[in-house]
């Protein structure tokens, strides 16, 4: 028995100095992966005739190296159109960012929305039902192809949702502007 409980012991003392190596391991990495992180994200408000359109977009990215930055994103909307519809519009994205020059960042984002629609009922009665917009919930995919201009933290340029469908009612074009900054 005695040859045993030695076996046990040790291979159980080995067992723990590997755990103990490993956490020192991935605290000294802890210390790296946080430096390469950044967040940032954006935000907007738009106002018109009865129009209301604000959004929230938080994000955080993980820098690899000079040319390459892979991150998380949440976003929450809120629209309003006057005597057409409220939306409330919420979800998450991945993106890709990717620097060939440090002027010029190519970015893929893939984006997966909760749109939830409450379209006002005099809407269709005032168009006799021809669009025949109603009340729905729906996941909206958007897959966003951009470039732009970066200067420091600040990225400005264009991007392009190669999955756009406009009957969802969620963008209204699939070609649009963005500016992004990252600290």
């Amino acid at each position: 028995m005695q040859p045993r409980f030695i076996i046990f012991l040790t291979k159980r003392l080995a067992l723990i100095a590997i755990c103990l190596q490993f956490v020192n391991a991935n605290a000294q990495d802890s210390v790296n992966f946080w430096q390469k992180v950044r967040f940032g994200g954006s935000a907007g408000v738009g106002f018109g005739s009865g129009y209301t359109d604000v959004s929230l977009a938080p994000g955080a990215i993980y820098q690899f190296n000079q040319y390459v930055a892979l991150g998380l994103g949440v976003q929450g909307t809120y629209v309003h159109q006057r005597d057409y519809y409220d939306s409330f519009i919420y979800g998450g994205s991945v993106v890709v960012l990717l620097n060939p020059i440090p002027q010029v960042q190519l970015s893929a984002e893939l984006e997966q929305l909760r749109v939830n629609l409450d379209v006002d009922e005099r809407f269709n009665d005032r168009y006799l039902n021809t669009l025949n917009y109603r009340d729905r919930d729906f996941w909206n995919t958007a897959l966003f192809l951009g470039a732009g201009y970066q200067m420091e933290n600040v990225t400005v340029g264009l991007r392009y949702n190669v999955l756009f469908n406009k009957r969802d009612l969620v963008y209204s074009d699939a070609l649009m502007p963005f500016i992004r900054v990252y600290f």
